[in-house]
């Protein structure tokens, strides 16, 4: 990855492969949540259409996942670092989309490898993150686009989970009341405790610094 943003001068953040512990490859970088990319999800075209970690060659994405996730420091310092108002989710989808809108771009650089343990929307992850995901994901939204933007892709986001918590029913291995805590975290993303209770909670039980 550091080669790569040496190669590319005006790349502000690189991100690797994200494979999973048997060696299959997970997404790892997508075109930009919108009500456009959020309508292809419904209509589960999303792997074709807004998947962009693909092919073997190093190549310009619109964002790539933060597991494991290179970043320019000048170009980081340019647009003011991460923004704290996002809690574990979403803040690299931010950082990339205001590295493009500073002329920076973020690259997949698929030579990279990095072995991703858990995915949140199939792995067993407690209900907290659930919420923690769709109130950052609508966060952006509201900042990037619009509130009647969020709106809508709040309703399009619980479709598609939904038709998956139905399918979930009858297949195997699949957990559908995790879909359905999904609906319902989408549709209402401000109810809930998040992973930022969570930490607070957790900050507070600390004994004070001596």
């Amino acid at each position: 990855m550091h080669e790569a943003l040496t190669d590319h001068p005006q790349a502000g953040a690189a991100g690797a492969m994200l494979v999973r512990p048997d060696g299959g490859q997970q997404p790892s970088a997508w075109r930009f949540p919108s009500p456009r990319t959020a309508l292809i999800g419904a209509l589960f075209l999303h792997r074709r259409l807004t998947v962009q970690s693909t092919g073997t060659e190093t190549r310009e994405v619109d964002w790539a996942q933060s597991a494991a996730l290179l970043v320019d420091r000048a170009a980081a310092a340019e647009i003011g670092w991460f923004d704290p108002a996002f809690f574990v989710y979403s803040d690299e989808v931010d950082f990339s989309r205001r590295l493009a809108d500073a002329g920076w771009h973020t690259l997949y650089v698929p030579d990279a490898r990095a072995v991703h343990h858990e995915q949140l929307v199939t792995g067993n992850v407690p209900a907290r993150r659930i919420v923690e995901f769709s109130r950052n994901r609508d966060l952006y939204m509201r900042k990037h686009h619009s509130a009647a933007s969020a709106f809508l892709v709040r309703w399009l986001t619980a479709w598609t989970y939904g038709v998956r918590a139905v399918a979930a029913l009858v297949l195997p291995k699949h957990d559908a009341k995790r879909y359905f805590k999904h609906v319902s975290a989408t549709l209402f993303p401000r109810r809930g405790e998040g992973l930022a209770e969570a930490a607070e909670e957790f900050n507070r039980s600390r004994p004070p610094a001596a």
